[in-house]
């Protein structure tokens, strides 16, 4: 009796229900988990996406059924009645909503006051989306249709929320490996891009220091708040929401009358919404899904697409600084991907080792804020154009 008990437990266990694939992904998520509190890249979003990818892999967790969400039409009603914890919180993924309130806390954390000074890095920001379109021929050159080509091209745009939004519109089945590609490559950014910045610009060109911006006032701000929300909504209403909840949380940052809205969009809120969003991410990667010929092309086009928008914000930096006479760095360029404040770093990074004491960080939060308004506007064109 004790042993029919036991070979009953070890064969309703995980262990006997585990597959190649699943072993596989513990790995990857072993793998990241390290880069996240060993090399620090990223933690507050890479450490819930490995961890989210970890659960979903263990057999028979029954925490999330992606077969409920694959569906051509979504039981909702199933999804809250037999789902695990990560099905209900994936709702927001599938509905649309954690995109708008990262939004919202990046708008209440983020100064446009260097945007404002230097209008010009808007072209840079501009620049910084070539990726996008480089993956979207590409990826239909492979066979993908248009809708998926242009979930697969927003990754360039380096800014998952705007990834996640667009895809859920366009190609939703290609949710779980472009939610995936999308922010891991943020999360990598200090990996992937300093390689390309000192390929594409001189030793000279990554020691030019930069004069203070002008000050900017806080009528400015708001107005701009504002402005950026009628004109972008006008001209592409597919994209209000996140254009809409980025600036309802900046005006709350920049009109000094709502202190405790701003705390909470840029600290509790959006730190929640971090972690549920990371984790259902994370756990989309199951190991039988997402192990297949087309994911792995995806990821590897989500690749191809960031390293072409770094080159592409870049390339603008080094025409700014011939036009400037020298005067704007082209490191800040490689900052036009929306990856907010990481990739701003990075060019303060690159141009500290170039020339100690030479201070970008705000020179390049002008293009990298400029991205994050350029990514949106790109998803809207593509959803405009496709949807």
């Amino acid at each position: 009796m004790f042993s029919d008990s036991f070979h009953t437990l070890i064969n309703g266990s995980g262990i006997m229900n585990m597959s190649w694939q699943n072993l596989v992904m513990l790995v990857v998520a072993g793998i990241l988990v390290f880069l996240a509190i060993v090399k620090q890249f990223e933690p507050l979003l890479l450490l819930p996406i490995a961890f989210g990818m970890m659960l979903s892999n263990l057999p028979l967790s029954n925490l999330i059924h992606m077969e409920f969400f694959n569906a051509s039409e979504v039981d909702y009603g199933q999804v809250l009645h037999e789902g695990g914890i990560l099905d209900i919180l994936y709702l927001g993924v599938k509905l649309g909503l954690y995109p708008s309130l990262i939004f919202m806390g990046i708008g209440a954390m983020t100064d446009f006051g260097p945007l404002i000074a230097r209008p010009s890095s808007l072209i840079m920001g501009a620049g910084a989306q070539f990726g996008i379109s480089c993956a979207f021929l590409v990826a239909l050159a492979l066979g993908f249709t248009q809708q998926e080509a242009g979930s697969i091209g927003i990754i360039g745009g380096a800014d998952g929320p705007t990834a996640i939004f667009l895809t859920k519109e366009l190609a939703p089945h290609l949710l779980a490996p472009i939610a995936v590609a999308a922010y891991s490559y943020m999360a990598l950014i200090p990996l992937i891009q300093p390689p390309i910045m000192k390929l594409l610009t001189t030793k000279k060109e990554r020691e030019i220091s930069m004069e203070q911006l002008r000050p900017v006032s806080k009528l400015e701000k708001i107005g701009f708040s504002i402005l950026v929300t009628i004109l972008c909504i006008l001209l592409l209403p597919e994209v209000s929401s996140l254009i809409g909840m980025l600036m309802l949380g900046n005006l709350f940052r920049e009109s000094g009358v709502v202190a405790r809205l701003t705390d909470t969009a840029q600290n509790a809120l959006i730190n929640i919404v971090t972690i549920f969003l990371g984790l259902t991410v994370g756990s989309t990667a199951v190991g039988e899904n997402f192990l297949r010929p087309q994911t792995l092309a995806i990821i590897a086009l989500g690749l191809f697409a960031f390293m072409f928008s770094t080159v592409g914000g870049l390339l603008i930096g080094k025409v700014m600084c011939v036009l400037s006479g020298g005067k704007i760095n082209p490191l800040i360029g490689s900052a036009g991907v929306s990856a907010v404040p990481m990739a701003a770093r990075v060019s303060q990074v690159e141009g500290m080792k170039a020339k100690p004491g030479n201070y970008l960080l705000m020179h390049a939060m002008g293009p990298n804020v400029a991205g994050v308004i350029g990514s949106a506007v790109a998803a809207g064109t593509l959803l405009s154009l496709f949807g």
